[in-house]
């Protein structure tokens, strides 16, 4: 998606040359195939520890590192081997991603008008978001010191960029859509406004009860 945004803005007259329907099947194709053979690497080497404690795991899912804390045996190849993965296969995205992003930055901040720049920058903006909160969540995680205090923040954060991510990134590139902007708009007021009537409604009639109980005392 950043070359995608990268395209859309800062080479629009070759955009529909060079991000063609094969380039985007392929570009997928690639990206999931990468995920299913680091996943496939790391759970191979994960089925070869022993486990000879606990059977239950001190976060919400079943991630490889708690995991690995519950083994009985030696781990540091295995996280060793993670961290390879971990830089094969997150850092040159992220690096990329900066790049085209700094490549945007440079082009918005050339366009003479206010208007243009941003229109230009509400194209990446709801990328922008998602790639905030994916990364930005990892890094707390897994940059932060091991510690106790730290561990229920960890669990939480780790669902920022394995279901968070995934269930809002619909939700904010539909934003991007005026009718879906006017019918969240809609249903926001209407939600607000039921609430603001109910509540009113509530403090008439506490108000009409406490002036009834005085009048007949």
């Amino acid at each position: 998606m950043s070359y995608d945004r990268y395209l859309a803005i800062c080479k629009p007259l070759h955009y529909s040359a060079l991000m063609n329907i094969r380039f985007c099947v392929q570009l997928t194709a690639r990206s999931w195939l990468n995920g299913c053979l680091a996943v496939i690497i790391l759970v191979s080497f994960l089925s070869q520890l022993l486990f000879c404690g606990p059977n239950e795991i001190d976060h919400f899912y079943c991630d490889p590192i708690p995991l690995m804390e519950l083994s009985c045996s030696d781990t540091h190849l295995v996280i060793f081997l993670a961290f390879i993965i971990a830089s094969i296969f997150t850092l040159p995205p992220l690096l990329l991603t900066l790049t085209f992003y700094m490549c945007i930055i440079s082009t918005i901040l050339r366009i003479p008008s206010t208007t243009g720049r941003q229109k230009a920058f509400s194209t990446c903006s709801s990328h922008l978001i998602v790639v905030t909160i994916f990364y930005g969540s990892i890094m707390i995680v897994y940059l932060l010191p091991k510690r106790d205090t730290l561990r229920d923040l960890n669990k939480v954060l780790s669902l920022c960029y394995t279901v968070l991510t995934p269930l809002v990134n619909p939700l904010i590139y539909s934003l991007r859509n005026r009718e879906v902007k006017e019918a969240l708009c809609k249903r926001v007021s209407k939600w607000t406004f039921t609430k603001t009537c109910r509540y009113t409604y509530i403090i008439i009639h506490q108000n009409v009860q406490i002036h009834l109980h005085n009048n007949v005392t």
